[in-house]
C-alpha cells in the first residue's frame, strides 16, 4: 500500500473536500528524468527557477578544464535528489500558498486513496464508498458454509474447490 498526503485549501468544508489534492509519498520518476518540466507542470515557479540556476552553474562548471566529470556527477546527483524530494517540495509549495495538511491515507492507487479520504470526511457515504474497496490483502472468498474441500495438500491445508 502506498501512502498519500491529503492537502486541503482554505474555505468552506465543501470547497475543501472538492478541491483537495492527494500527493503520493515516494520517488517521482518524472521529476528525476525532467526536473525543470516537472516543476513547471506543477506550477512550482521558485523551485523551477532554483533548479535552472543550479543547472546553469553546473553547465558552466562543466566547461572548465578538469571539471566535466565532477559537474556531470553532481548533475546526476541533483536529479536523483529532486526525484526523491519532489513530492515534499510540492507539499511545501502548497503549504506556502495557504493549503493545510489534512492527513495521510493509504491506498493501492490515487483513486482508492481518494475514496478513503471521502469516506473519512463524509461518514454517511463511508459504507457506500468503501464497500467497493476491499481492505488491503483481502481476497474474495466464499463463506465457509459454501466451501467444499478437494483434498489436502502436503497433509497440512484444505483448499477450496474452484467453481
Amino acid at each position: 500500500m502506498t501512502s498519500y498526503l491529503v492537502l486541503e485549501p482554505q474555505g468552506t468544508a465543501a470547497d475543501r473536500a472538492e478541491k483537495a489534492v492527494i500527493v503520493r509519498d515516494g520517488f517521482a520518476f518524472l521529476a528525476f528524468l525532467l526536473p525543470l518540466f516537472w516543476f513547471l507542470w506543477h506550477r512550482m515557479w521558485l523551485e523551477a527557477l532554483a533548479f535552472l540556476a543550479i543547472a546553469l552553474l553546473l553547465g558552466a562548471l562543466g566547461l572548465l578544464p578538469g571539471y566535466a566529470t565532477p559537474a556531470s556527477l553532481v548533475s546526476i546527483a541533483l536529479s536523483i535528489l529532486v526525484g526523491f524530494e519532489a513530492q515534499a517540495l510540492r507539499v511545501a509549495m502548497l503549504c506556502r500558498h495557504g493549503w493545510s495538511i489534512w492527513g495521510v491515507v493509504e491506498g493501492r492507487n490515487s483513486a482508492e486513496a481518494e475514496l478513503r479520504y471521502t469516506a473519512e470526511i463524509e461518514p454517511d457515504l463511508a459504507g457506500r464508498n468503501l464497500a467497493a474497496v476491499p481492505p488491503a490483502g483481502a481476497t474474495a472468498h466464499k463463506p465457509p458454509a459454501e466451501r467444499r474441500t478437494v483434498g489436502t495438500a502436503f497433509g497440512l491445508l484444505d483448499y477450496p474447490e474452484r467453481s
